[in-house]
């Protein structure tokens, strides 16, 4: 299990790949297939496994932007690594009806919004002076 990790807390998100798979389609889609060009706080710390407190407030205007522009990205462009683009998800195109685009395709393992796990991360670590990293247990 891949998750977050704030001081002792951690937030479980799901395998490694499916989170890889997050970040693929956001420098894919997003950032020109140019990891980290536009989003650096999240695509280069914390993707890279830290996120320093003093880069939270950034990484969440990032966040937030990405989930903007995710509205207008079809499920069906999701791709599975930025990689191998053609690769398709485990899950091919067996998705749930209340996904409509990509701001609200991911989910982890136990069913929460991706998106949701993140800012709820961030803002705890906010509160308690902690960085985000990423964990894998």
């Amino acid at each position: 299990m891949t998750g977050l990790k704030v001081g002792p807390i951690f937030y479980g998100i799901g395998t490694g790949s499916f989170l890889h798979c997050f970040f693929s389609n956001i420098a894919y889609h997003l950032e020109g297939n140019r990891w980290g060009n536009i989003y650096p706080t999240l695509m280069n710390k914390l993707y890279k496994g830290n996120l320093p407190n003093g880069d939270i407030n950034k990484a969440k205007k990032e966040l937030e932007e990405i989930k903007e522009r995710f509205k207008m990205i079809m499920p069906d462009q999701v791709i599975w690594d930025i990689e191998n683009p053609e690769q398709r998800p485990p899950w091919g195109d067996k998705i749930a009806e209340r996904i409509t685009n990509l701001s609200n395709y991911f989910y982890t393992s136990d069913g929460k919004d991706l998106f949701d796990v993140l800012f709820t991360s961030f803002e705890t670590a906010l509160k308690v002076k902690k960085d985000v990293s990423i964990t894998s247990l």
